[in-house]
């Protein structure tokens, strides 16, 4: 039991708005529907907020069609002129799931700043200093306050030389030795997976050398059901500040609820400078949430099997919801029973975004397709060094697997200088389609960016010409009587039509004719005279080429045309399934005869992509 003599009050970072919906419904929340608890919060004397950055920044207008920095002023405006804003950036990445120029990472942290922003909290999921570093300066020249993260995970595997305090320790010592003008530092544990006792050594050994005025945070999602012991442990060590959040956005892949920490820390010395009673105020200003939205099982509830594959718990939900929608759910165990292997393979980076994606992509292709058969985009590229340098080496093995199938040789370099210069072809394509080119549409473009992605899939692109993908998680909602339907028109004689007869993945179409059928209550038809020449049926022979995917996923991109030849095994076709590009290749010999869909439709194994005869 932790206990003080000396009266401590923890400073509480209120994260409902920003990591509870991306935890919980996986960030696809409208603005309107949590703005009134917003309001309430701030009026309760919440004076910290979470609010965008990460996932939630691009979810706004990829699944939402709303302008993020329009939804961060509404909140400033909302909360006031005194209350922080924490907005939340990924070192090199941003607020992206790519590496970005520093010129970009600029132009973001300009337009954070002047939309509301008020404190920047930077973590780099590989705990690469020099990332960090590198990205610090962006943050400190637009005057937020600059709160730079250290990682931590528990491996799901048997390893004392990295995620253990003495590893943690050290990474804060050269931080503060590097001269980086930082305001506060935070331990985040996106997994939950970080022991007790590792929290309190690191915290303590922190603490030892900080400057006595720079608050330590304590960042850590409720996925193993252990995020409150972690606080207390992290609080006994020196720990200054915690992030909570509230019910129904609290708990499970969320963090701990404010009223679990209040009475945690009660008759210790230690309290929170929020009013825990406030709390069901604010739970009920989210009721349309609770009502409206489906939340996912998987996302409200702890469970300890996360200890052994170490997911980001912004990351549950959403991939829960993805696999089921694009009908792979049930492979989850094949999937998980490969994450330990990308882990010690990728060289034991955290599970912090976009970590815990290319773990679960290079996962997911080893379970589909063989253990590293198939190289994930972003899994290759981060073992290949373009988004830092990870805390093991890589295996070399797949290092070598990864530049062969890529063709990308290792970077050697800095990332941010790797990093492609995508202000100028942001520019240009909203010239080319006639598109304001204000800093903020230049950034929703260029945010949107990611290599091999066609321009005119761009989400930035989309939302601007007013074609955003709406995918938000509603509850089921039973349809309202309707009258019955004017009974279909009756036909004096028989009618010809076509008949499209598929098995095993040929399909025949054949020329059949029907006869009139009498309506019921209807006097019966005069007999119809046997046609006296029917017409013989034509078979047309094609295999419908379809996705892989049993479920709904997005057609990314279409490589060949009507007429062309194809040979069996040549990827003509790619969709996007998890968040990754995946090949669809010719079953057969043959040419293309048709094309069914076009880039950028959403499909699924009923609607054929093209037919190869």
């Amino acid at each position: 039991m932790i206990f003080t003599e000396k009266k401590k009050r923890i400073r509480v970072m209120f994260v409902p708005f920003h990591d509870g919906l991306q935890g919980v419904l996986g960030g696809k929340v409208r603005l309107k529907d949590i703005l009134p608890a917003v309001k309430v919060s701030a009026e309760a004397g919440i004076d910290h907020f979470a609010f965008g950055g990460g996932a939630s920044f691009q979810t706004s207008y990829f699944d939402l069609n709303e302008d993020p920095f329009e939804n961060m002023t509404t909140a400033r405006e909302t909360v006031g002129p005194d209350v922080n804003l924490q907005i939340l950036t990924r070192s090199v990445c941003g607020v992206t799931l790519t590496p970005q120029s520093i010129e970009s990472l600029q132009l973001q942290a300009e337009l954070l700043k002047k939309n509301g922003a008020s404190w920047s909290r930077s973590f780099d999921y590989m705990n690469d200093v020099r990332n960090l570093i590198h990205t610090a300066e962006p943050i400190v020249k637009a005057g937020m306050h600059l709160q730079v993260c250290i990682t931590l995970m528990g491996l799901p595997f048997r390893l004392d030389k990295v995620h253990t305090a003495d590893f943690y320790i050290d990474i804060g010592k050269r931080l503060l030795d590097s001269g980086l003008p930082i305001d506060s530092i935070c331990l985040r544990d996106a997994s939950g997976t970080t022991d007790p006792k590792t929290l309190y050594d690191t915290a303590v050994g922190l603490k030892k050398i900080m400057p006595p005025e720079m608050l330590l945070w304590q960042n850590t999602h409720d996925t193993a059901s252990t995020a409150v012991a972690c606080y207390m442990a992290g609080i006994a060590g020196g720990v200054d500040g915690i992030d909570c959040s509230v019910q129904p956005l609290a708990g499970g892949a969320a963090q701990p609820d404010v009223r679990s920490m209040a009475y945690a820390l009660k008759g210790t010395g230690y309290s929170l400078n929020v009013d825990h009673t406030k709390m069901p105020m604010i739970e009920e200003a989210l009721g349309q949430i609770r009502s409206d939205y489906a939340f996912h099982p998987a996302a409200t509830t702890p469970d300890a099997r996360i200890l052994s594959f170490p997911l980001a718990g912004d990351a549950i939900g959403a991939i829960v919801r993805m696999m089921e929608k694009e009908g792979i759910l049930d492979r989850c165990g094949d999937i998980l029973a490969e994450f330990p292997v990308v882990v010690e393979a990728g060289g034991a980076w955290t599970s912090d975004t976009p970590g815990s994606q290319q773990y679960w992509l290079q996962a997911l292709n080893n379970a589909l397709d063989g253990r590293w058969k198939k190289i994930d985009a972003g899994f290759g590229r981060a073992i290949l060094g373009y988004f830092g340098k990870s805390p093991l080496p890589p295996d070399p093995e797949v290092i070598k697997l990864a530049s062969e199938q890529l063709d990308l040789p290792p970077c050697q370099g800095d990332p941010l200088d790797a990093a492609p210069k995508n202000i100028e072809p942001a520019r240009k394509a909203l010239e080319e389609r006639n598109l304001p080119v204000s800093e903020k549409n230049v950034f929703l473009v260029l945010a949107a960016m990611e290599p091999g992605k066609t321009i005119d899939l761009n989400e930035g692109i989309l939302f601007l010409t007013g074609r955003s993908k709406i995918d938000i998680p509603w509850k089921r909602i039973d349809k309202p009587e309707v009258a019955a339907a004017p009974s279909p028109p009756t036909h004096a004689g028989p009618v010809t039509m076509e008949c499209t007869v598929k098995e095993n993945n040929v399909s025949r179409v054949f020329t059949v004719t029907v006869e009139p059928v009498s309506m019921q209550g209807a006097p019966p038809a005069e007999p119809v005279a046997p046609v006296s020449a029917p017409v013989p049926a034509v078979e047309k022979m094609g295999v419908d080429v379809r996705s892989t995917f049993a479920g709904a996923v997005e057609l990314t991109d279409i490589l060949v045309s009507i007429g062309d030849t194809v040979r069996k095994g040549e990827i003509i076709a790619k969709v996007e399934a998890m968040k990754a590009q995946h090949d669809i290749v010719a079953p057969c010999d043959g040419k293309v005869t048709a094309i069914h869909v076009n880039i950028g439709d959403e499909i699924d194994q009923t609607k054929p992509i093209m037919t190869i005869s």
